[in-house]
């Protein structure tokens, strides 16, 4: 089953800065395979339900090797039966309302 993530991990216990566990947990998403895109405050994980989850386990296994003695998590997912849905179909179709509104 295909899943598209919504993914924001938080390191604590290592200080204001986090950026080099982020950076650490997207390599761990490339390494995975997985179509991803980097956001302000999180990562959209696009891949098969397993596949994803695995590379999530594989992040927080990654981070805690760093030295962060506790994360925290929020995920959103997402996932349809009716049809094939990608990230870039999901915000194509805003943009494509968006340009229809300012037409008018």
């Amino acid at each position: 089953m295909q899943v598209i993530v919504d993914l924001c991990i938080v390191p604590m216990g290592v200080g204001v800065s986090v950026s080099t566990y982020i950076a650490a947990c997207q390599q761990v998403l490339e390494e995975a395979g997985l179509e991803i895109s980097l956001h302000a405050y999180g990562t959209n994980i696009e891949g098969e339900y397993n596949q994803v989850f695995a590379a999530i386990r594989r992040c927080h296994e990654r981070v805690h090797e760093m030295g962060a003695p506790r994360i925290t998590t929020s995920i959103k997912l997402g996932t349809r039966t009716d049809r094939k849905q990608t990230m870039a179909d999901k915000v194509e179709s805003v943009e494509r309302k968006l340009n229809r509104q300012e037409a008018r």
